[in-house]
């Protein structure tokens, strides 16, 4: 279990008596993050709809509003794709995310999945674009038997959600299979 130290360095608590010294943390549009910027990648194991994803990102808004990390403030950005896809970046520059501080995100996002009726962490998942342009998601095994069938191809578009960096989530997060780390699995 987190030890209320994380949760107190985290600034999640709005309540109580230090509820009115937690700053405001230095939130900014996602393309202001520079490219180097430390990103994580979340995604719905189904497509949320417009309260569902108003609710999730109200929610992460309101836990990057007071992200810090031991006190200092991290410049941080969220943005929204494709009605699933959710990227956290920070600005490493000015101060870098912590392990407390990290977690603090985990739970948020945690403690959301049963109210919204999806799964948003958690790996071994793999998101492509069907011949109908939708987002699919399957298991890695799954992709590859698909690509023995002839259903998914090199050129099936398909989404990385291990990137890090808010450059390869602004010009590799969709692309090609051949173009990624997917295409090892078209061959098994």
């Amino acid at each position: 279990m987190f030890h209320d130290a994380c949760v107190a360095v985290v600034g999640w608590r709005r309540s109580g008596p230090n509820a009115s010294t937690l700053p405001v943390m230095p939130r900014v549009p996602f393309a202001q993050l520079p490219d180097d910027a430390r990103v994580w990648v979340f995604a719905s194991a189904s497509e949320l709809d417009r309260p569902a994803a108003s609710r999730l990102l109200d929610a992460v808004d309101d836990f990057l509003s007071a992200w810090n990390a031991h006190g200092s403030p991290l410049v941080c950005a969220r943005d929204w794709r494709a009605d699933r896809f959710l990227a956290v970046g920070v600005d490493l520059s000015t101060a870098g995310a912590s392990g407390c501080s990290i977690d603090g995100l985990f739970r948020t996002l945690a403690r959301l999945e049963p109210e919204l009726g999806t799964k948003l962490l958690g790996g071994a998942r793999v998101f492509y674009r069907d011949p109908a342009g939708q987002v699919q998601v399957t298991t890695r095994a799954a992709f590859g038997d698909l690509a023995k069938a002839g259903i998914v191809s090199a050129e099936t578009p398909v989404f990385d959600t291990s990137l890090t960096s808010a450059e390869a989530w602004r010009e590799a997060f969709e692309r090609p299979a051949r173009q990624s780390w997917h295409a090892e699995l078209l061959t098994r």
